[in-house]
């Protein structure tokens, strides 16, 4: 294999496995979406085509045309798009026609299938990355405390019965009450609403599906994550090793011993 597709959604994840992929000596081939994909990405890879979300001719029609046959994919669509920005042209409609359900695992699932039957292997998305994946123990000075970790027991059990219904990854939780469930406004804003709920304390857990697809939409966290959780004022973050995606890590480890934030990894 000599290049690599690129499906490129949102954040620096994208440009991270473009750098990485180019580095190992291949071709990468990205195909953008408008608004969504940072305009940096385009001075990192070798080809870009930008479309709109939905226009799955136009994506399949860009990585054909150029002789790829490994793709993967790279960032997240903010959900919210999904029903104001979409622009399906006539095989994006065809896709559309075949789901009875818009969960994000049934769309990818689907979008991974039809490009099987062109001939197009989806990889997984940490193929040229695995290093980013989060290793497991307590990353900060400070550990939770006995409460803290009831509740981070607690939260575990009832966030993996959200990602088995496949509407999140992200809940948060104090006194083993659970404060906010994330959904379609993704991790930040279910940080944002849970805290404020709680005040302070709240702790924030983020776990993989249970049978997470490693070729999409694993968890991700990062410097931000922090950022905003100490807006709330929350005190944990409980994240599953080996399957979640962790950027600019020393970063977050140093603002959340700042902030009395502990992190971990389990």
């Amino acid at each position: 294999m000599d290049k690599i597709g690129l499906i490129a959604g949102s954040g620096k994840f994208p440009l991270l496995v473009a750098d990485s992929a180019r580095r190992k000596g291949l071709k990468v081939i990205a195909v953008a979406y408008k608004g969504e994909t940072m305009p940096e990405l385009a001075s990192i890879v070798d080809e870009i085509a930008w479309i709109g979300l939905g226009q799955f001719g136009h994506l399949l029609s860009a990585f054909k045309s150029r002789g790829v046959n490994h793709v993967l994919m790279a960032g997240a669509i903010t959900k919210a798009n999904m029903f104001t920005s979409v622009m399906p042209d006539i095989k994006g409609l065809a896709l559309i026609g075949k789901l009875l359900i818009f969960h994000d695992d049934d769309i990818l699932r689907a979008v991974a299938r039809e490009l099987e039957k062109e001939g197009i292997n989806v990889v997984s998305s940490i193929t040229y990355l695995p290093e980013l994946l989060a290793p497991s123990g307590c990353f900060t000075k400070r550990k939770p405390s006995k409460e803290e970790m009831e509740d981070i027991e607690f939260g575990w059990i009832v966030a993996k019965e959200l990602g088995r219904l496949d509407i999140g990854h992200c809940i948060l939780v104090r006194r083993k009450v659970v404060l906010a469930v994330e959904a379609i406004e993704g991790t930040d804003k279910a940080i944002l609403r849970g805290g404020a709920i709680a005040k302070e304390k709240a702790v924030v857990v983020k776990v993989s599906k249970p049978n997470q697809d490693f070729r999409f939409d694993l968890p991700a966290v990062g410097l931000n994550t922090i950022k905003v959780m100490s807006t709330v004022n929350a005190s944990v973050l409980a994240i599953e090793a080996g399957k979640t995606l962790i950027f600019d890590k020393e970063e977050m480890i140093r603002l959340a011993d700042s902030k009395g934030i502990s992190i971990v990894s389990r």
